[in-house]
């Protein structure tokens, strides 16, 4: 038996699962739970919200999850650069509720955030049928994953709701 080779499980295989471990603890400990998704295309977590009095809130936000060994950030720099696949684009972008593009780093066991929607609306020129088949965003530095861009995400979902009711109310 011992010259088998059997299955491992690599150093890419932890990491996976340490950054999907970080994300979780984060929203646990704003009271939230979170749905990972078996079968993902482009979509690996979903975070469901409880208001203070522990009930319910009505949508969710949406989370991919990028795990890395390292980030590289150059000093003094207030974004990294990070490629996203354009068919992860037009997923991501065609979501009503909002999506958190979330990048762990091993090495910090830390993880920085990115509202996709908002970052791309903000971007005036970009056109997602010209883009290449890789598009690179710049994630800022500031905006790590804690409990309070947990809510901050939260903040996001709601007014996201907000917005699509003003919208049915005008529509009456």
């Amino acid at each position: 038996m011992k010259n088998i080779l059997r299955k491992r499980r690599t150093r890419e295989h932890v990491i996976a699962d340490l950054s999907v471990n970080f994300v979780e603890r984060q929203a646990l400990l704003c009271g939230y739970t979170v749905e990972r998704i078996v079968h993902d295309y482009g979509i690996d977590l979903e975070i469901f919200v409880f208001n203070q009095r522990g009930e319910i809130q009505e949508g969710k936000i949406l989370v991919q999850l990028k795990a890395t060994a390292r980030v590289r950030i150059e000093p003094g720099k207030r974004f990294f650069s990070f490629r996203v696949a354009r068919s992860d684009l037009v997923l991501w972008l065609a979501q009503p509720m909002p999506v958190a593009l979330i990048v762990y780093d091993a090495a910090r066991d830390l993880a920085y955030w990115l509202y996709v929607q908002n970052y791309f609306a903000k971007r005036k020129n970009f056109n997602l049928f010209a883009a290449g088949k890789q598009v690179a965003v710049h994630i800022p530095v500031q905006q790590t994953v804690n409990p309070k861009a947990m809510r901050k995400l939260a903040r996001f979902r709601k007014r996201v709701l907000e917005q699509m009711r003003d919208e049915i109310h005008e529509q009456d």
